[in-house]
């Protein structure tokens, strides 16, 4: 039986910081790229909206906490609310290139505290439909200074036009379980943003390839100092221009494991691949972790994917 090629591109060029507006255009612009070079699938890097708050990994504990409580507030003000439209115009032009597209943001929680930001992907089909939002289970170290911690909702594997695709965010891949959830969901695609890089990394990714019979593909953001804008508060205390703060190294990885494209180290663009869906079913003929290769009598997991609003309220209707 012949396979149809699936091209895919990631893009890890920066975001302008700090800015929602102005990085939903860059998102934009580099989307109509990778769709001009025939991607069908387009994938954006951890937290890309409006960027990583790569300043928590330099900030001094208590003596920077006036700078902290300042970029958080910038950050905060141009997060995604999903709730009042934020993605409204970036899902039109998503649905008018016509390719999925995953793209990691800055969430504001509207609906309950109004306050709290949360580390989210998003999948948005090539119809423009936003199909799923992942939070964040765990933030990492300093990040918890940033992002609340995110439920199950989001843990699900999503039937796109270009196959089954399912997001796990940075060091969340090495959560087993958390891993375990989307293999048995029948996965394709596993898509990682992430401000990871670096050898460990994309060891860790083959891993993942061979783990779990799927196509992996994964991305931080190639970001030097000089690409911070002047705006952003005590910048050039926190970095130097010509300093790498993170490489990119964007990978696309066969199931089973092997590279077969990338990493884009220290390039800020987009690095595209053709891929073959069917290889992922191929390749779990010979190790399917949730199927033949399972042992459902000896270990069970459950998942509760129920949704933890902090509040439930009970209106009172009599007489309506």
């Amino acid at each position: 039986m012949s396979s149809l090629s699936t091209k895919v591109a990631i893009v890890q060029k920066p975001p302008v910081w700090l800015d929602l507006q102005q990085t939903l255009s860059c998102a934009i612009d580099s989307l109509n790229e990778a769709v001009g070079q025939g991607a069908q699938l387009v994938m954006f890097p951890e937290a890309y909206l409006p960027g990583y708050p790569t300043w928590i990994w330099r900030l001094k504990p208590g003596g920077d906490m006036a700078l902290g409580n300042q970029l958080h507030t910038q950050l905060r003000h141009n997060a995604v609310d999903i709730d009042h439209g934020d993605l409204d115009g970036f899902c039109e032009a998503v649905k008018a290139a016509g390719a999925v597209v995953v793209i990691g943001m800055n969430e504001l929680d509207s609906r309950y505290s109004g306050t709290t930001l949360f580390n989210s992907v998003a999948v948005i089909d090539a119809d423009g439909q936003i199909l799923n939002v992942h939070r964040k289970l765990m933030p990492t170290n300093p990040e918890r200074m940033v992002w609340g911690m995110g439920d199950a909702s989001g843990l699900k594997v999503v039937q796109t036009a270009v196959g089954r695709v399912g997001c796990m965010i940075c060091w969340e891949s090495y959560m087993p379980l958390a891993r375990f959830a989307l293999y048995a969901q029948d996965i394709e695609l596993y898509l990682a943003p992430t401000w990871d890089s670096g050898e460990t990394w994309l060891a860790s990714m083959n891993h993942i390839a061979r783990e779990g019979g799927c196509h992996v593909l994964s991305t931080a953001t190639a970001v030097q100092g000089s690409d911070l804008p002047d705006s952003f508060p005590e910048r050039d205390r926190l970095f130097t221009p010509d300093e790498w703060i993170n490489p990119g190294d964007a990978v696309v990885i066969k199931p089973f494991g092997g590279v077969v494209a990338g990493p884009l180290h220290q390039e800020k663009g987009i690095l595209y691949a053709d891929i073959d869906l069917e290889a992922a079913r191929t390749a779990r003929k010979a190790l399917d972790v949730s199927g033949h290769y399972n042992r459902p009598d000896l270990f069970n997991l459950e998942v509760d994917r129920r949704a933890k609003p902090p509040v439930h309220f009970q209106d009172d209707t009599e007489g309506l």
